[in-house]
């Protein structure tokens, strides 16, 4: 008999954490959100503020390797988040290219959707979650870790930021039973 799994990049919804796969009409919404904090854009690789929001926009649509999520906090857009790499013969996948304004995050929030995101991807078959962040963004490192993951190294100047940084990326997987306490804990 055969069996099916779940698709992957589907809405995901829990409690007032809702998920939505990236459309044209969450354009403006999102660039709202982008806009609340300008100087978080230097240490991405790409940038979502003023002038640079448009074609960006345009290329998460559009980026096949990348599945990107409008994030919302109850009906307010605050965000973004995404699957990519998705490998099912290897049963990986990356989330990343996350972020939530600074309203939304440093609480709960982030806990719950990566609870929704990782629980979903755990049904989907997958066993091992990685998380790619540069290694100056020490609040996201510090929120990879609250999750459980174990750091596996780091790449050394391995991806050059629009800016023209060369930037050092911290690895990161969590793998079934690594999930922190905090992350079970956490009501979806």
């Amino acid at each position: 008999m055969a069996t099916t799994t779940p698709d992957l990049y589907v809405p995901l919804s829990a409690g007032r954490v809702h998920l939505e796969p990236l459309t044209e009409d969450h354009r403006e919404p999102l660039r709202a959100a982008c806009a609340l904090d300008d100087e978080i854009w230097a240490i991405y690789p790409y940038s979502m503020a003023g002038a640079a929001f448009a074609g960006n926009f345009y290329a998460l649509l559009s980026d096949g390797r990348r599945r990107v999520y409008a994030v919302h906090d109850g009906d307010t857009l605050v965000g973004m988040t995404s699957y990519y790499d998705h490998s099912p013969a290897n049963s990986s996948v990356a989330i990343g290219g996350t972020y939530i304004a600074p309203a939304a995050r440093g609480g709960p929030f982030n806990l719950a959707m990566k609870r929704l995101m990782i629980d979903h991807a755990r049904a989907c078959g997958i066993h091992r979650i990685v998380f790619e962040v540069d290694t100056r963004n020490t609040r996201s490192i510090a929120a990879v870790l609250k999750l459980g993951a174990v750091r596996e190294g780091t790449l050394r100047q391995n991806r050059t930021t629009w800016t023209g940084y060369l930037r050092d990326t911290a690895i990161f997987s969590l793998l079934p039973g690594e999930e922190s306490a905090a992350l079970r804990g956490v009501a979806t």
